[in-house]
């Protein structure tokens, strides 16, 4: 039998707020069999990370600045598919579910999991297992998922419309000229079929296109 050193779980995790992050840390690290080898406290602070460091697991939540977590995962899993991610969300809904399952992820459980759901999630991660939380309104076989029309970069664009940024705002948070942004804000009205910036926030938000404060 191997020593626990040389079995643990390498685990990083994503969360916007320290508190949160200090108490998963400190449920994980409960088990001799799980360590925490780094956090980050947005999407793309995340995606360098676990590129980098490589760990077992990715305890990633959905609702992030700027980038959401199946954003996140989807860069995750298109680089270092090996990489098994738990997205935490406070959303139950299908759409949300089938979003992140289809950028990648390997489980899903709603935020308010207790401590040894959460554990043993990972666990079951990393033994390459897939972990769906029972309560979740899981989405019906082959229905379809509005992301996979859009591209990461398009989807960072529409977390920011949501957000209420105009296209110079836009443009400036994310390195591009107006100009682009405004072809990107046509091409996602174009993809989902929708005429106007309400309807397009609207569809956004229920069907778990972006993160919501």
């Amino acid at each position: 039998m191997q020593p626990a050193s040389e079995t643990r779980i390498r685990v990083v995790l994503v969360d916007d707020h320290l508190l949160v992050r200090r108490g998963f840390r400190r449920m994980l690290e409960d088990d001799p069999r799980i360590e925490v080898v780094a956090e980050a406290g947005d999407g793309q602070e995340a995606v360098d990370l676990v590129l980098a460091l490589r760990p077992d697991v990715v305890v990633m939540d959905f609702a992030l600045p700027s980038m959401n977590g199946a954003v996140a995962t989807r860069r995750i899993v298109r680089d270092a598919p090996e990489i098994a991610v738990l997205i935490l969300s406070m959303h139950a809904e299908a759409s949300y579910v089938r979003n992140c399952l289809d950028a990648g992820a390997k489980g899903y459980l709603l935020k308010n999991a207790m401590d040894l759901e959460l554990v043993e999630a990972v666990k079951q991660l990393a033994a390459g297992e897939q972990v769906l939380d029972p309560r979740l309104a899981l989405p019906a076989a082959g229905e379809p998922a509005a992301a996979r029309a859009l591209s990461d970069r398009e989807l960072e664009v529409l977390q920011l419309i949501v957000a209420g940024k105009s296209n110079k705002d836009i443009a400036l948070v994310l390195g591009l000229s107006p100009n682009t942004v405004a072809v990107h804000r046509a091409n996602i009205m174009e993809a989902l079929h929708l005429h106007n910036t309400a309807e397009l926030v609207v569809y956004a938000i229920r069907n778990g296109l972006v993160s919501i404060a």
